[in-house]
């Protein structure tokens, strides 16, 4: 009889026996790479907050533009691409390895189809990423913004395509207020094994993840906002992306406060993607 457990049981030592170590010293890298990111994006909304933008959007677009007009920026984003894209292999070979998991019934069952999901969608923002940063340290980098608003009306030219686009929007807002919910209820902990961690990293690992993921959650909530008022008003141009969203806020009462607010937790989950380089992901 299969318990709840079957499956990461059978998950945990596929990865043990399989698992390679220079994809996952690479998968390291790509977190550190992943953190950079989130902090660049952090900088670039205080400076949005303060009145110091310098015009680069505060999104990946703006974070990946900072970085090619520094002297070693282009050999950073060559770092961030390989780095992305192990992260990608590491998501995909996870959920190869929770199939397994499909031949099970009952919650085992359930529980291989939802890491399946999660690893194949982390999979997709970690190749996106990639291929941004490859963008850029080539010179053909544009802005997300422009770009999402292009997309958006190319969408608004399909069959139904007012109703893809708002229902792209409702899924964005449902997994920004899942990461909300998982930063207050520190669901996040459950995906790290911190059983060698000194009780300072413990604590500081919580601290980061509460702040960190929360505020993600609200970012990515105001861009699938933006996405659903673009098709209600069938208007691609409101889907501005996470600069428009960030824009949004500073334009609202205590925007200022808001925002700044927003950027200090997104740093949070910079510095918390650093840490979670250290330790390995929970069974």
């Amino acid at each position: 009889m299969s318990g709840p457990g079957t499956a990461g049981s059978a998950a945990g030592t596929t990865r043990r026996a399989g698992s390679s170590g220079a994809l996952e010293n690479l998968a390291r890298v790509g977190l550190i790479a992943y953190g950079v990111v989130h902090l660049l994006i952090a900088w670039l909304a205080l400076q949005l907050a303060w009145g110091g933008n310098t015009g680069a959007p505060a999104d990946q677009s703006g974070a990946m533009a900072t970085l090619a007009e520094q002297p070693v920026g282009k050999p950073l984003l060559w770092v961030i691409a390989v780095g992305m894209i192990a992260l990608a292999a590491w998501q995909l070979t996870e959920a190869l390895l929770w199939r397994r998991g499909l031949s099970l019934g009952g919650e085992a069952r359930t529980r291989a189809l939802k890491k399946i999901g999660k690893s194949v969608a982390k999979t997709a923002v970690y190749l996106a990423l990639a291929v941004l940063a490859i963008r850029f340290a080539t010179g053909g980098g544009q802005s997300s913004s422009g770009q999402q608003q292009q997309e958006t009306s190319g969408v608004f030219s399909w069959p139904g395509g007012r109703w893809l686009v708002g229902i792209a929007g409702l899924v964005v807002i449902g997994v920004g207020v899942y990461l909300v919910y998982k930063g207050l209820s520190k669901r996040f902990l459950k995906e790290i094994d911190l059983a060698q961690a000194p009780p300072k990293a413990t604590a500081l690992v919580e601290k980061l993840g509460m702040a960190g993921y929360p505020a993600k959650g609200v970012a990515l909530g105001l861009v699938g906002g933006l996405l659903v008022y673009a098709a209600v008003t069938f208007d691609p141009a409101k889907a501005t992306g996470l600069d428009g969203a960030l824009r949004t806020v500073l334009a609202a009462p205590f925007g200022q406060l808001l925002l700044t607010l927003i950027a200090v937790g997104i740093a949070a989950f910079g510095a918390f993607c650093f840490i979670r380089a250290r330790y390995p992901e929970r069974t």
